[in-house]
């Protein structure tokens, strides 16, 4: 197979990867909507069990040591894309089959445990492919396209996902779109089993060591990764710029579809406004933004989007509405923006690490930086129920002083601003050492 048609297969490969990762929004819409309707869990359970759900993501780091260290016939990434999404098959397929007297919240629970678990394997694996096809590019225009590419995907993906989330929850119950969702995770199944990992012109991994050997050998090549200034900085300040943020989705999502009644449809528009733009600032940013300083960038992202949780403050307070804008149209554009605007970092972030990461060690570093994120999420949406409940939103019916929470989520937003030198100004590319 020529180099064209290596190319051709390993964005097929990805594009199919990052589009179901993306699409995995579309049955968790409808999770939201069966743990209300179907179990009537409260606001601050709800965003709980969200974040606990999330729990398997934290374990990245230890599956990208496995990735790196251990190959199954012969190959370390696509078997573990393979294995991933058969984990996700069997957790939606369950979710979906189970009768709901045996569907608690603890069953249920357990199932979206292993779905992310599967979710993060995967997710691990193809963050892996990226970094190491990445490092295949040999001059600088070409620095951060498969990133783009990839962002797009998922983009397209959530997108997609939200658009016919929203719709189907007015047409179907929750639990088709789980059975929907199953079999779109076949076809990935099927598609990446049919691949040989030969195909797709990774780096050859060659060792003759013992599988113990081989992954103690990769923990140690992480911790001299890790123990890099420019690295372990980076790392610091994007896990810092989501923990220290107390996430208010769970109450938000209440307030909207609960307090101003707003249909599921436009919870999905909303959420495809903020996925479209997604795709356009992948695409800006591929054409545009890359060439300018990874530390400008999340310097200008950050501060926008505590511009936009001030604006949630008049939101909620009902100013737009006595200026005529419909609550709905709000929900739709700024509410999606604002969503869309704390995953636009995630871009520039991997493009900045994939260049510093290690040859090597591409699984373990990419996981660590996901993992630090995916435990800064939880760590965030944890203090999010706290905060709520500290200034008094804890009922459906009583939001007062959900302004209050905003301002403080946005004074806290600001925060991470103050360490924004630990950024690199430049992403310079980390040799490995021996």
């Amino acid at each position: 197979m020529g180099a064209n048609g290596q190319e051709a297969l390993l964005r097929k490969v990805l594009g199919m990867g990052f589009l179901v990762q993306g699409f995995r929004c579309f049955p968790w819409l409808g999770v939201n909507y069966f743990l209300i309707d179907g179990l009537g869990v409260a606001a601050s359970s709800l965003q709980i069990l969200q974040n606990s759900a999330n729990l398997p993501m934290v374990a990245k780091p230890l599956i990208g040591i496995l990735s790196d260290a251990i190959s199954i016939n012969g190959q370390h990434r696509l078997p573990y894309v393979a294995i991933g999404a058969l984990l996700q098959v069997l957790s939606w397929i369950a979710i979906a089959t189970l009768p709901a007297t045996y569907l608690s919240i603890p069953i249920l629970t357990l199932f979206l445990l292993l779905g992310n678990l599967g979710a993060s394997i995967a997710e691990v694996a193809n963050d892996a492919i990226v970094a190491e096809a990445g490092k295949q590019s040999h001059t600088p225009s070409e620095s951060g396209q498969l990133q783009s590419f990839v962002h797009m995907f998922g983009s397209i993906g959530g997108g997609l996902g939200n658009l016919l989330g929203g719709l189907a929850l007015s047409h179907v119950p929750p639990k088709t779109m789980f059975l929907f969702f199953a079999v779109l995770l076949v076809i990935q199944y099927l598609l990446t089993i049919s691949v040989s990992e030969s195909s797709l012109n990774l780096p050859k991994k060659i060792s003759h060591q013992s599988k113990s050997t081989s992954i103690w050998k990769q923990i140690s090549e992480l911790g001299v990764a890790l123990h890099k200034p420019e690295i372990y900085h980076s790392i610091m300040w994007f896990s810092t710029s989501y923990a220290i943020v107390p996430l208010l989705n769970g109450t938000m999502f209440f307030y909207q579809t609960q307090y101003l009644n707003l249909p599921s449809s436009v919870i999905g528009f909303s959420k495809v406004f903020g996925q479209v733009a997604l795709l356009i600032w992948s695409i800006a940013y591929n054409k545009q933004f890359k060439k300018f300083p990874a530390k400008k960038i999340l310097f200008a992202l950050q501060s926008t989007v505590a511009m936009f949780m001030v604006s949630d403050v008049f939101f909620v307070k009902g100013t737009y509405r006595a200026m005529g804008i419909p609550d709905s149209v709000y929900v739709v554009i700024f509410s999606g923006l604002s969503e869309a605007l704390l995953l636009f970092k995630i871009l520039p972030s991997s493009v900045l690490m994939a260049a510093m990461c290690p040859a090597g060690c591409e699984a373990s570093v990419m996981a660590f930086l996901m993992s630090a994120i995916a435990l800064a999420n939880i760590i965030s949406g944890y203090f999010g129920v706290a905060l709520a409940a500290s200034v008094g939103v804890s009922a459906a019916d009583n939001f007062s002083y959900f302004p209050v929470a905003i301002l403080i989520q946005a004074f806290c937003t600001l925060l991470p601003l103050c360490l924004i030198s630990w950024v690199p100004d430049v992403s310079r590319p980390v040799k490995k050492e021996d």
